[in-house]
């Protein structure tokens, strides 16, 4: 694939370490990985992460907003899965801890019922991630070289640790969404920028709900960040 076809320039997937995996790798992943350095750091193929974010934005163009469901408990996930819902209006978002029986309980307060599961990280999104399979509902996963994909209808692989990675993947998404639904007619009419999606540095305090944090969190719960600490600098 030429550079220029990519979805965004090549410089831009690099300056976000998107492709950047771990030393630890499952052979599962190995048919994303395009070399391990010689620090045994693994690097993703650039154009596989690619081809694998147009065949997540295609998979979720099939379905409504209101149908979508974006997950991360991790905490560099959070603000862009928010994020992601202002773009996609409509479409929901939980961060943090994801409580039990959010798909699968419908005496709990707040169930829901997604056509469509995104989770940030498999392994940190797991009760996420069982719930819409036993549900049956179609799972895109990020998965990094130490992801198990079980369970994960897409795999789209990446380096789901960094909050700019994360940021530009949940970008990218949101954009190429909009303009598969016709919701915009070209990139121009896309009025955030990566930097929008991109998780702050960590609170000062962290209330209920807010990004950090483990406790539940839903879309409407954000929150402007306090300034850091010394000691998050």
């Amino acid at each position: 694939m030429a550079q220029n076809e990519l979805l965004v320039p090549l410089n831009v997937y690099l300056s976000t370490g998107i492709h950047i995996g771990m030393i630890q790798r499952l052979k599962v992943m190995a048919p994303y990985i395009y070399k391990v350095r010689q620090d045994k750091l693994a690097v993703f193929d650039i154009q596989k992460i690619d081809e694998r974010i147009r065949l997540a934005a295609q998979m979720l163009s099939k379905y409504e907003p209101q149908d979508i469901l974006v997950v991360s408990r991790k905490r560099n996930g959070q603000k862009p899965v928010v994020k992601f819902t202002e773009a996609v209006e409509g479409s929901n978002a939980r961060y943090g801890r994801f409580m039990p029986g959010t798909l699968t309980n419908p005496n709990y307060d707040g169930y829901f019922e997604p056509k469509i599961v995104v989770v940030t990280d498999p392994f940190a999104d797991r009760q996420a991630l069982l719930e819409a399979f036993n549900a049956n509902i179609p799972i895109i996963g990020l998965c990094d070289t130490y992801n198990n994909p079980q369970y994960v209808d897409l795999v789209v692989p990446l380096n789901n640790k960094g909050k700019k990675s994360v940021a530009l993947f949940y970008w990218i998404l949101a954009r190429e969404y909009l303009k598969l639904r016709d919701t915009i007619k070209g990139y121009a009419e896309f009025k955030f920028t990566v930097e929008d999606f991109e998780m702050p540095d960590a609170p000062e305090i962290r209330r209920e709900g807010e990004y950090g944090g483990d406790d539940e969190g839903r879309s409407s719960g954000y929150r402007q960040p306090r300034r850091r600490r010394d000691s998050d600098r």
